[in-house]
């Protein structure tokens, strides 16, 4: 039923913040670049940016996990551009680690690692 994901939209009140932020964190320019929406591509994977906060409410309810080779790296890297830790690096079993960060603009952010 279930394949994989394909998109994740992160929902952002300043659209050039956040496309330069997210530009900063992967190393990636967006293939797309509108007003309306950003969209990145991810190792085949779509990252979006979207400034329209309609019907958007309070909380984050949702973590995507971001698969990384060094957990380490990847957390130190987005809090020295501004995130914040909202779970530290965590051992979930065997060589599984797992840590969320949240970006400037309130979406949190999860890492994993390991098999």
């Amino acid at each position: 039923m279930l394949l994989q994901p394909g998109t994740v939209i992160y929902h952002v009140k300043d659209l050039a913040k956040a496309k330069e932020w997210y530009c900063n964190l992967t190393n990636v320019q967006p293939y797309f670049d509108e007003a309306f929406y950003v969209g990145f591509n991810i190792n085949g994977f779509e990252l979006g940016l979207d400034p329209d906060l309609d019907n958007i409410g309070a909380g984050n309810h949702t973590v995507t996990f971001w698969r990384v080779t060094d957990i380490h790296i990847a957390v130190e890297k987005a809090v020295s551009i501004g995130a914040t830790i909202f779970a530290p690096i965590c051992n979930v079993g065997g060589s599984i680690e797992t840590a969320i960060v949240t970006d400037p603009f309130g979406n949190n952010i999860g890492f994993i690692t390991g098999t």
